[in-house]
């Protein structure tokens, strides 16, 4: 946590990590609230008009543990949780993480292929899910549902051969003692995106939670302070939505909203901050500029914010600007990824906001410019950002990938794939990528899973896929294809071609625009070059 101080300068010489050898983040968040005040709101469930207290929250998450436990999971088996923001998804993370089983977060919008791959990887034997989650994963191969066992949380789907999850609860004990776990014990896998091939499990202990909370605190102007109520659209099965917003603020005490938004509108926002009092948002980047498109000069209905936090790409001065003029508070941004996360930070309390600026080290981590030989680099030289290890909120490890992992750092230092650069005072400014991941209405996406599903379409022979700039969404997914003999590229195929991708992988990695080309730029080696694409789809405008 961070100590009351003046000044940033003051943060960093006072500021000492506080990670105990044991340490289990599902009690962490639930049960030594439920134990002190019981009636303290832990969930504001806006689509059910209802508040769950954290005595609520503990019942159900131990009635899901014992429940899994009769199920046959133990510690370090993995669960996977597939719903949106709702009590089940909260109840469901404390449960896993009290029984030293791991948690793998699934978002909704992925289709039958994109879940596969982490059913199988992670190794997943049970997840919670609702119907819709269920049909999906029924869609997934034989051998992949193969000892998979699904519980729905809107009843039992005989179609589908699932058990109705609260039916099954109903005769499990309240009573449930977490198990006690090291802070360095294994506790959620979350999948990053990857630029070639299949996506990463990046594998994090207990500890992850503590690391998060000074960042989550800094950008949220020390965070909490009395009457706070936090929420984000961002998904919980994102790090963004999990570990930025739900965990620290049940660790914290601070109600959750829950909201599921079928499609984000600006509308729906502003209208939800106003009726539900929310007093601190994160709010991605795409978000943001939705919301000013919407309103870019009379205010909304009456706010209550107090702080609003942004990640995924730097803040341009117009979105500074409007959101003092018109949300009525400085946007704080922040910088982290899956393996590493919140490790920069800004703070309108501390600092004055550099548009363009991710902001500073958030104290406790060690972050740094480096030459491709490890050296750090001076002021103003371009270099790439990592992150010094040990670090509480660094992964432990990609899951059964050594490889992978041993790649991601160079010594000590964890390189987050982003290039960057050193101003006066430590501030970070982000220039670009050194890798090809898209960065889309803050989602990184990873173009190896789009192309793989592009070429298993009979009509194509060779995919490549890239981001192209968008003045709202950052970049869109833009793919250049080579077509099979027999087929050319009209309207109707790029229909197909797009529907392809969205059934099977996710809505948001989907190519907006599909370009056919007689063949696609390649190393000596047969490699395709997307930086060639990339430049190309830069000059189209």
């Amino acid at each position: 946590m961070l100590p009351d101080a003046a000044s940033y300068g003051e943060l960093l010489d006072r500021f000492r990590w506080d990670v105990p050898k044991r340490f289990n983040m599902g009690a962490a968040c639930c049960d030594r609230w439920a134990e002190t005040e019981p009636d303290r709101t832990a969930l504001i469930v806006d689509d059910e008009d209802r508040t769950v207290s954290f005595g609520e929250l503990q019942d159900l998450s131990n009635r899901m543990a014992s429940l899994l436990a009769t199920m046959g999971v133990s510690a370090g088996d993995r669960v996977g949780v597939l719903l949106p923001q709702t009590v089940e998804t909260a109840a469901g993370h404390i449960a896993i993480y009290k029984m030293g089983a791991i948690a793998v977060p699934l978002f909704v919008l992925f289709g039958p292929d994109a879940l596969e791959h982490r059913i199988v990887d992670a190794g997943i034997s049970h997840v919670i899910t609702n119907r819709e989650g269920a049909a999906k994963l029924r869609a997934m191969s034989t051998a992949a549902q193969d000892g998979l066992c699904i519980l729905t949380v809107d009843g039992a789907h005989d179609d589908l051969g699932t058990g109705d999850l609260h039916t099954l609860l109903a005769d499990q004990p309240s009573d449930f003692e977490p198990v006690d776990t090291a802070a360095d014990d294994p506790a959620l896998i979350i999948y990053t995106s990857g630029t070639t091939g299949a996506p990463k499990g990046a594998l994090h202990a207990h500890r992850v939670l503590l690391g998060h909370l000074p960042g989550v605190e800094m950008h949220h102007e020390f965070f909490p302070q009395p009457g706070d109520v936090i929420w984000t659209p961002a998904d919980w099965a994102w790090i963004g939505g999990l570990l930025d917003v739900l965990l620290p603020a049940l660790f914290h005490g601070v109600p959750v909203v829950a909201r599921r938004f079928d499609k984000f509108t600006a509308e729906d926002a502003f209208e939800l901050m106003a009726r539900r009092k929310v007093t601190n948002a994160f709010l991605p980047p795409t978000a943001l500029k939705m919301m000013r498109a919407a309103c870019p000069e009379a205010p909304p209905p009456p706010l209550a914010l107090r702080t609003v936090g942004s990640g995924g790409e730097s803040l341009g001065a117009e979105l500074i600007d409007w959101g003092r003029r018109v949300l009525g508070v400085t946007i704080n941004e922040f910088y982290g990824q899956t393996e590493c996360n919140l490790v920069i930070s800004s703070c309108s309390a501390l600092m004055d906001a550099q548009p363009g600026v991710m902001g500073r080290p958030v104290p406790g981590h060690t972050v740094a410019v480096l030459r491709e030989d490890g050296s750090q680099c001076a002021e103003g030289e371009e270099g790439l950002i990592a992150v010094r290890r040990p670090d509480p909120v660094m992964f432990l490890e990609y899951w059964n990938n050594p490889e992978a992992t041993a790649a991601k750092f160079v010594s000590d230092w964890l390189v987050m794939g982003d290039v960057g650069l050193r101003e006066p005072g430590g501030w970070i400014r982000f220039v670009g990528r050194d890798d090809d991941v898209i960065t889309s209405a803050g989602y990184r996406i990873g173009p190896g899973g789009i192309e793989d599903c592009l070429i298993r379409h009979p009509a194509v022979r060779m995919a490549a896929a890239v981001g192209k700039p968008d003045a709202e969404r950052t970049e869109i997914v833009k793919a250049y294809v080579v077509l099979a003999d027999g087929h050319a590229l009209d309207a109707a195929l790029e229909a197909e071609l797009q529907a392809h991708v969205r059934e099977r992988l996710a809505a948001h990695e989907y190519p907006r625009e599909i370009e056919a080309l007689d063949e696609l730029p390649v190393t000596t080696t047969g490699k395709i070059m997307r930086r060639v694409l990339r430049e190309r789809a830069s000059r189209e405008g």
